[in-house]
């Protein structure tokens, strides 16, 4: 049986250590690595507190494509769908640190869901699974 799973998600973002401020200080996520591959690139990793899967790469945008990609990963579509245990004390969290946020809170079948927007304008899924789903 063959097993795969996806270890990267990469996002293109202006300056490293904006990104790291925004995903580390005001999301609560992890710096895996953060590793100076010289000439100015560096290596950086995420994670969401508590996972053990997917991270995230900060990666510096240095091309005019790729700048023009910052902050329109997805074409204005939801990027990321962030996964809480505990969706009312996040979305207060986020929300007290100026995290904006554009549509929700809403209850859904599956559970609660507010779309909020990192530092440069993609949009992520904040997501609280009714227990059912979970």
């Amino acid at each position: 049986m063959t097993t795969q799973h996806f270890s990267l998600v990469a996002i293109t973002v202006r300056e490293y250590d904006e990104a790291i401020e925004f995903y580390v200080n005001t999301l609560g996520f992890t710096l895996l690595e953060d590793t100076d591959l010289g000439n100015g690139k560096r290596w950086v990793r995420v994670r969401p507190p508590g996972a053990s899967g997917t991270a995230l790469l900060l990666a510096r945008a240095v091309t005019e494509e790729q700048r023009a990609s910052v902050g329109n990963q997805t074409g204005g579509r939801v990027f990321l769908f962030l996964e809480t245990d505990d969706f009312d004390r996040d979305f207060e969290r986020y929300a007290s640190l100026g995290v904006r946020f554009v549509r929700g809170p809403v209850d859904e079948e599956f559970g609660r869901v507010a779309v909020f927007e990192d530092l440069y304008g993609n949009k992520v899924d904040l997501i609280g699974r009714s227990r059912a789903e979970a």
